[in-house]
């Protein structure tokens, strides 16, 4: 008699989540990433920066080789093809990835007059990002597509349309781009106070902690294609979906706090010198001399 489990073993054999699969709508992605930055350097840059400044500084080229790195990393193979059949604590690491970390660092490498010509100077394009850049909208904007990508029918749609999941991920990446511009623009005219930033991060940080919540919580399964019988280095899937949600909640929190704290003691530094530069300092050597004569014995 065959028995459930000798039918569901050969399948099981034939699940490799280290079979290469190519992706060239990733490639493509990246080498017209890498062809308008090298385009934008060494073409428009020499024609716009005056002569004896530099078009790109060094931590800028870091930053936009680092970005794209991760870029090309986190979604292509294997990373790419483990997230979105195997583990959904991958898909999760990946999502931080081109959403956190990845926009924030390609603003981090735009120069400022680059960022200038096609934002401030730009016509009826800059202005339509201008206003979606705005906190408001693009947090609002941000947040709303996070929530729905977390939704099952979503998920389960990404799984079964590689076009529906390509578009999906573009979405989230070019949304992040916008939230983190209020923060990480290269131009103070795009950017928000520092109080303002580190309220703007803090809530960025709360709201994500309700599907998190969902998803550590849920009973059950709820992602139905990951649940297929095999269960990668062991991890099932009901710990895999919580893993999941502790990420999201805990690395993603950590994450958003660390540079909370780290413009912080920026702000309390640069708020401790400007009152050392406003004290006069004639102010305090008569405070000295005053106290010099109050502390005199009177004969």
């Amino acid at each position: 008699m065959t028995t459930i489990s000798d039918a569901v073993l050969p399948l099981l054999g034939a699940i490799d989540p280290w079979g290469w699969q190519a992706h060239p709508e990733v490639w493509f992605l990246v080498l017209a990433i890498l062809a308008l930055g090298w385009w934008a350097v060494r073409v428009i840059g020499p024609r716009v920066v005056p002569a004896g400044q530099p078009v790109v500084t060094p931590f800028q080229r870091r930053a936009f080789v680092a970005a794209t790195v991760l870029l090309l990393a986190s979604a292509d193979w294997p990373v790419h093809d483990i997230a979105e059949a195997h583990l959904y604590s991958v898909h999760m690491v990946q999502h931080m990835a081109i959403t956190f970390i990845v926009p924030p660092l390609y603003l981090l490498a735009m120069p400022a007059w680059l960022v200038r010509l096609l934002v401030l100077e730009g016509g009826v394009g800059s202005r339509v990002v201008r206003r979606m850049a705005h906190p408001v909208v693009a947090g609002v904007v941000f947040n709303a597509l996070v929530a729905i990508t977390h939704w099952s029918g979503v998920v389960q749609l990404s799984f079964d349309s590689g076009t529906f999941h390509y578009s999906l991920h573009m979405m989230l990446f070019l949304s992040a781009l916008l939230m983190w511009v209020p923060v990480a623009a290269p131009i103070p005219e795009l950017r928000i106070s520092l109080p303002g930033q580190m309220i703007y991060l803090f809530l960025m940080s709360i709201i994500p902690t309700i599907p998190a919540a969902w998803l550590t919580f849920a009973e059950g399964v709820v992602y139905r294609h990951y649940d297929d019988g095999f269960e990668m280095w062991g991890v099932s899937v009901q710990s895999d979906q919580q893993t999941a949600g502790l990420i999201m909640k805990l690395l993603g929190g950590f994450y958003l706090w660390g540079i909370i704290i780290l413009k912080f003691i920026g702000y309390s530094r640069i708020h401790h010198r400007d009152g050392q530069i406003m004290r006069p300092a004639d102010g305090r050597h008569l405070d000295l001399q005053r106290r010099v004569v109050e502390a005199e014995p009177v004969e």
